[in-house]
């Protein structure tokens, strides 16, 4: 298993010299805010976004300013949107902290929400970045997008194989398209380089999201019991599409009934759980992803060979392997 250190190697000071940026950028008069945006530094997770921004970048030359910013544009937007999603979700913990609503109220969180929208587009037009401003702005909107249609599917449990992918491709993938797509714009690539780029990102983010969406099936052997909180959710995975499209009338009755009117009786979300194992929708799921994997390696492989590259092919196989 690759590991972060492994893979931030030809990055390793940008990343120190990012976290620094990062958190003086973060600062404000108004002390309530001001605190909360310290707790905000302070329960950092893997930061998976700025890697993806600077080994794009560094995969064509050498880091720069333009390349920081693009870094910490796209974290300020994926932090607001993280902070209004547990608003949502009304959920009480983000990466083993509590999040800002639990600990602030929902008011707050959403206010703070807006801040780090705003604090990351006054950066780009402040130093003129309108290019970074345009991906990431066209990020935001899809991935608004890809939430409702989300929601809108999933009150009728009917959504196909196609508008699954559409989904995880706006709600996940665009975020780190743009990434790789801001990269390459920092190291001035031609608009094709960049394009490439972004599919790159693309392919790698919707891989990443059905690793995602396998962590509520896998069982103890692998990484603890099974969750089945995307059924409690009522979300729609693959695994689940493809037992409907699969299993027999008895076993799709049940499953319909279970995720929209027992979601919340652990007992029958276990039996579902066992049914889509049983039905072949991991395999389905893990074959899937791994072509998105295999696809989104080949065109890396259609860039120069450097210690950059050799880490964003790490970084695409960590997204698979990871354990969490």
């Amino acid at each position: 298993m690759n590991t972060i250190k492994e893979i931030k190697k030809p990055i390793q000071q940008e990343m120190l010299l990012f976290e620094k940026k990062f958190k003086d950028s973060l600062n404000s008069k108004v002390p309530l805010l001001d605190k909360i945006l310290h707790y905000i530094v302070k329960r950092k997770g893997k930061q998976m976004r700025p890697m993806f921004v600077f080994l794009s970048g560094k995969l064509f030359g050498e880091i720069n300013e333009s390349s920081f910013r693009a870094a910490s544009l796209i974290e300020l937007l994926h932090t607001a949107t993280l902070v209004h999603d547990d608003v949502i979700d009304d959920a009480n913990m983000r990466r083993g902290f509590f999040s800002i609503n639990a600990l602030w109220k929902n008011k707050i969180a959403v206010l703070v929400g807006d801040y780090l929208l705003s604090k990351g587009l006054l950066m780009s037009l402040e130093n003129e970045e309108y290019d970074l401003l345009q991906i990431v702005s066209k990020a935001v909107k899809e991935m608004s997008e890809g939430e409702l249609l989300q929601i809108e599917k999933a009150r009728k449990l009917d959504i196909k194989e196609d508008v699954y992918f559409e989904i995880i491709r706006q709600k996940t993938a665009t975020l780190i398209a743009a990434c790789c797509a801001c990269g390459a714009i920092t190291a001035k690539q031609d608009k094709e380089t960049v394009e490439r780029m972004r599919k790159f990102g693309e392919l790698i983010g919707i891989a990443f999201q059905m690793k995602d969406d396998l962590f509520d099936y896998y069982n103890e052997d692998v990484i603890g019991k099974p969750t089945g909180i995307d059924i409690k959710e009522q979300k729609m995975t693959l695994p689940l599409i493809y037992t409907l499209r699969n299993c027999d009338r008895k076993q799709k009755k049940f499953i319909i009934q279970t995720v929209k009117n027992h979601n919340t009786n652990s007992e029958r979300v276990s039996k579902v759980l066992e049914i889509v194992k049983k039905s072949g929708g991991i395999n389905y799921t893990i074959e899937k992803m791994k072509t998105y994997q295999e696809e989104a390696l080949r065109l890396l492989k259609t860039f120069d060979d450097n210690e950059s590259r050799k880490s964003l092919e790490l970084l695409v196989n960590f997204v698979i392997e990871r354990k969490k």
